[in-house]
């Protein structure tokens, strides 16, 4: 039997009572890996993609969305924890907007609207994601693309064993005081390839940025493009 402590809502309970110390954590760049890799890393990303608009899926305080909005495109923020949504609007500027919405609850009808990217930016650690997947062809427009930064599942492995499944989670690494850890779903890269190409996806890019003192992978970014025909394998 699964252990009760590892579910996609565990995560998103979690993240409610640590909303507020994570804001300052953001906000006094105390995570290492973001300030010196990764936030520029996805930046990057989506700019090599020129998208006129972006979804931001786990925008949490909005940071991401901020800065793309500041070099002219329009994002569209969604996360589930309050708190935080509360926080992007409240900084919310030109070209930003932002609502209150899980990935689960995710859908084209919900937004009513197309977008060129969208960007899951270390915001898929649950377990049913495959849904989301499938709403995110929904959501760009032919051609469009979708990007994921996550954790690098060959760094992130420990001595458990190379394979799908819930692990316990950890604030190692970042400079706060949080009340729990929530659980997180980990997937091995073959298993986050299958996930674009089986829902229309061409996966473009892969990268992996590097840590300048570790030399090691700070992160894995994916980059897939949608297809022109239906998307899904056979």
């Amino acid at each position: 039997m699964r252990d009760c402590e590892f579910s996609d809502s565990k995560i998103l309970q979690s993240w409610h009572r640590n909303a507020r110390e994570w804001v300052r954590v953001i906000e006094e760049a105390a995570i290492p890996s973001r300030r010196r890799v990764t936030d520029r890393a996805i930046i990057d990303a989506v700019r090599a993609c020129k998208p006129k608009s972006v979804l931001d899926v786990g925008c949490g305080e909005g940071w991401l969305a901020r800065a793309l909005a500041a070099e002219g495109i329009e994002v569209c923020g969604i996360d589930g924890v309050a708190q935080l949504i509360e926080v992007a609007q409240h900084c919310a500027g030109k070209h930003q907007e932002f609502r209150l919405l899980c990935y689960e609850n995710l859908c084209a009808k919900t937004l009513q609207r197309d977008f060129d990217l969208a960007v899951c930016n270390f915001s898929l650690f649950g377990e049913s994601i495959e849904g989301f997947f499938t709403e995110a062809r929904e959501l760009l427009y032919p051609g469009g693309h979708l990007l994921v930064q996550t954790l690098h599942p060959a760094l992130c492995c420990d001595k458990l064993c190379y394979r799908d499944g819930w692990r316990a989670g950890t604030w190692e690494g970042i400079e706060g005081c949080f009340a729990d850890t929530p659980p997180w779903y980990f997937r091995t890269l073959s298993s986050w390839v299958r996930l674009f190409i089986d829902n229309g996806f061409a996966l473009t890019a892969l990268q992996e940025p590097l840590h300048p003192d570790t030399g090691k992978p700070a992160s894995l970014i994916l980059c897939g493009q949608l297809r022109s025909d239906t998307g899904v394998s056979p």
